[in-house]
């Protein structure tokens, strides 16, 4: 007890957010285990944790960086997408557990490698224009991968923009991506105690780089860059690697989505437009900055709807009411800090402590 108090309080919110997952953890299993958990909801359990990956890395963006990117589906569709590639394509040659782990490093490293790319030009931009840039390349990702065709047979691998009868492959062969049906028969790995084990892991990651240098950087920038130029911050750096993190926690969480269906498809719903801007709410009802609080948004927003199935008539408004009191809970703190900052008293007695000073 006196170990815990001894840490700042940032380690300490960690801590307890920490032991609230693996405590829903322990009483979904059981809940699991006990036969009182539908197949509907044991159905969404991953996908909750893989939407909680991709708001935690977009929260760092949009709360840290200070940078609305609308991109984060396409970073996720990258990292769905490759995984599933490397999975498929190596189903019977390599076992299954070392198999996933490199599949899980090959999609986070493309999503990093893409977001570093993206980013150098992105970043230059401000306001609405970065989030049309961002928004326009996943829908560019979205749309490349609904046109390629890829197939494998023993002379390797076929690639084709046009149809699967134009890749010219053997009789034995099988087809990988097969344009805008996407990728059928990828081995389902993910599990709930894997998806919450990297959801922890990118929770710790993310806590200890807002905290560490190159973090206070990042913030210094988003508060005022000329100021962080004047001092000699390489601004240029710290916004690539906090956009790089970003990208790649985004495709961790697409990792995770891949290997949970039998049959990935590049869409709308999927990873376009719509994705994009669910993934900015989780955020913004979650609360800019709290990476808890992106996780909570995420996890109601995603099973409120199927848990009122039931009620058809009043199902959407009951959805409305939760998302108006979301907002409500999470944005009166800050409201409230900012009224005691900048509100009528507090300009008076600042007004009259200078006056005294005189």
């Amino acid at each position: 007890m006196n170990a815990y108090k001894k840490l700042n309080k940032s380690t300490q919110k960690l801590l307890i957010n920490i032991v609230v997952i693996f405590a829903v953890y322990i009483v979904v299993t059981i809940m699991d285990a006990s036969g009182n958990l539908s197949s509907l909801m044991r159905g969404l359990l991953v996908p909750v944790c893989a939407y909680s990956l991709v708001a935690v890395g977009l929260n760092l963006c949009v709360g840290y960086l200070g940078e609305l990117s609308l991109g984060h589906a396409g970073f996720m569709c990258i990292g769905a997408f490759t995984s599933a590639f490397f999975s498929k394509a190596f189903q019977d040659t390599i076992p299954d557990v070392p198999r996933f782990i490199l599949a899980l490093i090959i999609g986070t490293a493309m999503a990093a490698i893409f977001g570093f790319l993206i980013a150098i030009p992105v970043l230059r931009l401000k306001g609405d224009y970065l989030a049309i840039v961002t928004l326009a390349f996943g829908e560019i990702i979205k749309n490349v991968i609904t046109v390629m065709y890829v197939g494998k047979d023993s002379n390797g691998f076929h690639f084709s923009l046009k149809d699967q009868m134009s890749l010219g492959m053997e009789l034995d062969g099988k087809m990988i991506i097969n344009g805008a049906q996407g990728i059928s028969g990828t081995p389902r790995q993910s599990t709930f105690g894997l998806a919450v084990l990297l959801l922890i892991v990118a929770l710790i990651i993310t806590h200890n780089f807002v905290n560490s240098r190159t973090g206070r950087a990042v913030k210094a920038i988003r508060d005022n860059q000329i100021a962080a130029e004047t001092v000699g911050l390489p601004i240029t750096k710290y916004k690539l690697t906090a956009f790089t993190l970003s990208a790649a926690i985004a495709g961790v969480g697409g990792v995770l989505y891949a290997h949970n269906i039998n049959s990935l498809t590049a869409t709308t719903n999927n990873f376009g437009y719509n994705m994009s801007i669910m993934i900015l709410v989780y955020v913004v009802l979650g609360g800019i900055g709290s990476f808890s609080g992106s996780i909570i948004a995420a996890v109601v927003l995603t099973l409120l709807p199927e848990m009122l199935r039931g009620l058809s008539n009043y199902r959407m408004l009951i959805y409305s009411i939760v998302l108006i009191g979301l907002m409500l809970f999470n944005w009166a703190p800050s409201i409230l800090k900012w009224r005691q900052q900048h509100g009528l008293k507090a300009i008076l007695s600042k007004f009259n402590k200078n006056k005294e000073v005189q």
